[in-house]
């Protein structure tokens, strides 16, 4: 049974009450109505009303408003579950079709991006095409700001070009604000080739100028340090990927039962994994199961379906390429 867990509370002593009732309270009408400045108005740089006196609060206080806030980062997950589920649907197919997903983003979003495409071909076998990210400013800015990279409305189109995107695949733009000049850019290119486009957003009422086929919004409000999209905005993205690939990747037979088949044996780890699920999966001791995937070039997949069914591995990769890759199809489960 699992037990639900304590609600959290915001604890602040009566000393920071005072010292909070004691900041004069912030006019932003004069900044939100300021025509020079086209970002006042996003959602991601509003300030957080509950977090005025956060250079006063205590360390153990800064984390609690962390937890308190966290919590809409789920909730908001939970607003855009049915759009989620017809994303991985339409993912499968465009991986079932030979198509390819490229992430696009600047800043924190592009970087999430990138670590949910560096991930896939380990966990899942698929070629590092197979999911691409692209980001402002390119690869050097994975550990560091390249200035002025998000702004450039042309790169993104033309990175694009440059990876050929074409109908068959899937470019899903992140920018938290909802409007990243890169990722407009690349999303317009790849409208122009005639992928399927998505924007996901942080930002309450997103407004784009070109259309794109789905805009997701994940409306988890304002940040507690104003402006800072790496917090709440970047965790309820990269929760959002986790659900969208791994969906995706179960859908097309990447998964049998709850563990995956399809990894690259790139490390110890994810070779005693292997041996370990072939082991379990087929009930054999160690040595059996390691000669096994041996005969079948490493592949977990293979290696149950020729133990199991009794076919060679070539008539067993033939018969998952009948089935989709679906391993308990294959099996007759």
């Amino acid at each position: 049974m699992f037990q639900q867990a304590a609600p959290f509370s915001l604890r602040i002593t009566d000393s920071e009450c005072l010292a909070l009732k004691s900041i004069p309270k912030e006019d932003e009408s004069q900044t939100m109505n300021d025509p020079e400045d086209r970002y006042a108005h996003l959602t991601t740089e509003q300030a957080h009303p509950s977090s005025r006196n956060l250079d006063r609060l205590s360390p153990v206080e800064f984390v609690d408003l962390m937890q308190v806030e966290d919590h809409r980062v789920l909730a908001a997950l939970e607003e855009v579950r049915e759009p989620l589920a017809e994303l991985i649907s339409q993912l499968a197919r465009v991986f079932q079709g030979n198509g390819r997903l490229f992430y696009v983003g600047a800043g924190t979003s592009g970087r999430l991006g990138m670590l949910d495409a560096t991930e896939c071909p380990p966990t899942f076998g698929v070629s590092r095409e197979q999911v691409q990210a692209i980001l402002a400013g390119g690869f050097e800015c994975l550990v560091q700001s390249v200035e002025g990279a998000e702004d450039d409305h042309e790169a993104g189109e033309l990175a694009i070009q440059q990876r050929g995107v074409t109908s068959s695949d899937l470019v899903m733009g992140i920018a938290a604000s909802s409007t990243t000049p890169f990722v407009h850019g690349a999303l317009r290119g790849a409208k122009a080739a005639g992928a399927y486009t998505v924007l996901l957003t942080c930002h309450a009422s997103p407004v784009v100028s070109f259309p794109v086929d789905r805009i997701v919004v994940l409306h988890t409000g304002p940040e507690i340090l104003t402006g800072s999209t790496r917090l709440k905005a970047g965790t309820a993205t990269k929760l959002f990927l986790n659900r969208l690939t791994t969906g995706a990747m179960i859908q097309i037979g990447k998964v049998y039962h709850n563990r995956m088949v399809d990894l690259y044996l790139t490390c110890d780890k994810l070779r005693e994994r292997a041996i370990r699920t072939t082991r379990l999966v087929c009930d054999l001791d160690r040595q059996p199961a390691i000669d096994l995937l041996e005969k079948c070039g490493g592949s977990v997949k293979v290696a149950i379906l020729v133990h199991k069914s009794g076919l060679s591995p070539m008539d067993a990769r033939t018969r998952l390429a009948e089935v989709k890759g679906q391993l308990y199809q294959a099996l007759g489960e």
